[in-house]
């Protein structure tokens, strides 16, 4: 699978980073099926609370409006654009999933009520220029988890 991230959403993404500092920050992606296993991602949440320095915690509250918002804005075309999954930091550590990082994404795609298919589980960070570092990993039904491609994309290029 093939994740595309625009200018405009890492941006956002190192925002949040430098907000955040050495505690975890994240939320959700919402994005557009381009083709077979290639999505890009057009919007993201950012949590109003940071979590600790080993711990991201999510508030399910801060993403029913956006996620509203975006289904309205794409014109309730669910097959085109969706909930793609979450995005959270690991300033401290490697940007590989926690025990917890699984458990909750599988927990996503094995809730019939959520309905997803898959989720995408992008963790970030800052390196020592302040860029921002993506690692991408895909969620499936059965506790099936591999690595994606990310694919960091200027404005001009979408």
């Amino acid at each position: 699978m093939i994740i595309q991230l625009p200018d405009e959403i890492l941006q956002k993404m190192e925002k949040a980073l430098l907000s955040a500092g050495d505690k975890e920050i994240g939320g959700i992606l919402m994005g557009e099926h381009l083709s077979t296993n290639i999505y890009c991602v057009k919007e993201i949440t950012t949590q109003s609370k940071h979590g600790t320095i080993i711990k991201f915690i999510r508030e399910v509250r801060e993403i029913i409006m956006p996620l509203k918002r975006f289904f309205q804005n794409t014109s309730k075309n669910y097959k085109k654009y969706n909930y793609l999954g979450e995005w959270h930091s690991h300033p401290m550590f490697q940007l590989i999933p926690s025990s917890s990082d699984n458990e909750s994404m599988w927990s996503i795609v094995e809730d019939s009520r959520v309905g997803a298919n898959f989720a995408i589980l992008l963790i970030v960070k800052l390196n020592n220029h302040n860029e921002v570092e993506i690692a991408a990993y895909v969620y499936l039904p059965n506790r099936i988890t591999y690595s994606a491609v990310v694919e960091k994309k200027g404005n001009d290029e979408q």
